[in-house]
């Protein structure tokens, strides 16, 4: 099977540049005010923007909101960044 085939359905619903709404979200690799970092089937997201706060993180839907003033939304493949079945925690601690 394709990796296409496997993927659910993604959304980003964003408001005037202030909030947005992140469905199928896998992980959250990191955050602070000026960048979060996610995690999707579609490839890593990268927020950069000022004041950024993560309001809601539904793991059960994996559905993320992000408030503040968003400049800019980056996908990128997930495999630049880390490799395949490590987790955030042993991110961490290495």
């Amino acid at each position: 099977m394709d990796d296409k085939d496997v993927r659910r359905h993604h959304r980003i619903l964003m408001d005037n540049r202030k909030s947005c709404l992140i469905s199928n979200v896998n992980d959250v690799i990191s955050f602070d005010m000026n960048m979060v970092m996610l995690e999707t089937d579609y490839g890593l997201i990268n927020i950069k923007g000022k004041d950024l706060h993560v309001n809601r993180l539904s793991v059960e839907k994996g559905e993320v909101d992000v408030d503040g003033t968003i400049d800019s939304i980056i996908y990128s493949d997930v495999n630049t960044f880390k490799k395949k079945g490590e987790g955030f925690v042993s991110r961490i601690f290495r």
